[in-house]
């Protein structure tokens, strides 16, 4: 490895930065296009969405997989070949003619890439910095996704308004040129492993385990009851892909994953925290989004301006993470985010209004964005702190897929809460506003299906009562959502103190 690469520049983790920032990018930015990749490619609005989650689906299915072939072909060689595959799907997505070639190009193509690229720029980062420097790097590895879900909208509302949906692929296509181009300032990593020792059948295992697992949550919010089975299934796989590496490894073989790896408690607890934040992040975008858009009337643009408070937080304080970590400690400092994450949860849930405005979310939005700033900082790097060397790629596929499952739990999760919230508040109305009708579940139906219906909010507004009602269930809605998310991030806070600290450098 090139000794001044490593300990003078910070061009590496520029480069990975920004590998994990085009891919997190992709799954949100197109979300405000869809209408108009609808008519231009003159398909409908479910084939989109089917494309747009499969990207989500591929990406992490391959994950695991993808962190074996490092110790296989060499962390900096398979970065290299997803990026370059990745420039070759979102150029196919950029000119896509048809809904087909959209899908080859971006869930197929880009998903694949994505697997590939994701746990190799952890393991990159790992491998180049050490003691602080690493800590640092870590930490803006990790809030470039956060950053990238939440200016998604913005991006994409700016590609969509001034420009197409086709060059927000295009800038993505920029970056992966940019990257290709610099490659050279990425140190080398030799390989550790033959091909002879890839677990065919364990990546087989794996794969199906995650897709389904994957599949299982992206359609939790559409269909529950098949969805749960799905997922069930996916579990089910993935316990027999445990037993059947732990029994490979026994047998002297190499395993895809060494499973004994979570035998140690810092990658155990910060797989899970990983797992949770990410969900409690994605969800809280997707749902204050929601709202922004569907109560607020805010276009996608606005939304995204609306939404910098979270980013900006999150940004300044996962800079500042690990700097504080010298003087208190990663776990410290994580707890802390904990407790500003719930903070900001209790501030936001009584803020949802018909009538609300953007400043008076500001505040509870700064603190929750700060919160999950601290704790993304420094999450990957005390998961990983006890890990040797030479089992770093297989943890780093773990620390990805965590990442990845907690970004599609979120917005699925999430929305099934605000479902949830959606019929207490109702159920409130319904007391408050016609008490003859309490207990009467099919009037309350028919009052979910008639606000469902409605087109906007101006149809609310031309009757006081329908506005009053309306304003109990966005109110309950909400709130419920922020009560279930603070109690995330207070089990998130339970699992900090089981961290132990003692390992980092400072």
């Amino acid at each position: 490895m090139n000794e001044t690469i490593k300990e003078a520049s910070w061009i590496p983790l520029i480069l990975a930065a920004c590998a994990s920032f085009i891919i997190a990018l992709d799954t949100t930015f197109m979300n405000v296009s869809i209408a108009q990749v609808v008519a231009d490619l003159n398909t409908d609005v479910s084939t989109i969405q089917i494309t747009m989650a499969f990207y989500t689906l591929i990406t992490a299915a391959f994950m695991l997989l993808s962190a074996k072939l490092q110790d296989i072909v060499g962390k900096k060689k398979l970065f290299l070949i997803g990026t370059s595959l990745y420039g070759i799907g979102t150029f196919t997505a950029a000119i896509s003619w048809s809904a087909p070639v959209l899908f080859i190009g971006w869930a197929v193509v880009e998903g694949i890439a994505g697997a590939l690229m994701l746990p190799a720029t952890i393991s990159i980062i790992s491998g180049t910095y050490s003691g602080e420097r690493r800590t640092y790097a870590l930490a803006i590895e990790s809030v470039m996704v956060a950053i990238a879900a939440a200016i998604g909208p913005l991006f994409g509302g700016i590609m969509t308004t001034f420009l197409s949906w086709r060059c927000g692929f295009a800038f993505e296509l920029i970056i992966v040129v940019i990257i290709l181009v610099m490659q050279k300032k990425i140190p080398d990593f030799a390989p550790t492993e033959s091909k002879n020792d890839l677990d065919i059948a364990g990546s087989i295992i794996s794969v199906i385990g995650l897709f389904l697992l994957a599949l299982g949550i992206l359609t939790l919010s559409d269909e529950p009851t098949a969805s749960i089975v799905v997922m069930v299934l996916g579990i089910i796989i993935l316990v027999f892909f445990a037993l059947f590496e732990i029994k490979k490894k026994r047998k002297g073989d190499v395993p895809l994953l060494d499973v004994e790896l979570f035998k140690d408690r810092n990658l155990r607890t910060g797989t899970g925290i990983m797992l949770l934040t990410y969900l409690v992040m994605e969800g809280g975008l997707f749902v204050v989004s929601l709202y922004l858009q569907s109560v607020l009337e805010l276009s996608a643009f606005n939304t995204g301006l609306a939404m910098l408070p979270m980013t900006i937080s999150l940004l300044i304080f996962s800079l500042a993470a690990p700097g504080l970590s010298g003087k208190l400690n990663h776990k410290t400092l994580m707890a802390i985010g904990s407790i500003l994450s719930i903070i900001g949860c209790l501030m936001l849930s009584y803020q949802f209004k018909i009538n609300t405005t953007i400043w008076e979310l500001l505040p509870g939005m700064f603190v929750l964005g700060a919160g999950l700033g601290f704790i993304m900082a420094l999450s990957v790097d005390i998961a990983l702190v006890n890990i040797p060397e030479e089992s770093q790629n297989n943890a780093s596929g773990i620390t990805s897929t965590s990442q990845s499952l907690g970004e599609s739990l979120g917005t699925a999760i999430i929305g099934i809460i605000l479902i949830l919230g959606v019929f207490g508040g109702i159920s409130n109305a319904v007391d408050i506003y016609a008490p003859e009708y309490s207990g009467n579940e099919t009037f309350h139906i028919d009052v979910f299906n008639h606000f469902e219906k409605m087109g906007n909010m101006n149809e609310i507004n031309a009757d006081s009562t329908v506005m009053a009602i309306a304003n109990v269930i966005i109110q309950d809605a909400m709130e419920f959502v922020m009560i279930v998310t603070a109690i995330l991030m207070a089990i998130v806070f339970v699992l900090t103190l089981r961290l132990k600290d003692t390992g980092i450098k400072k």
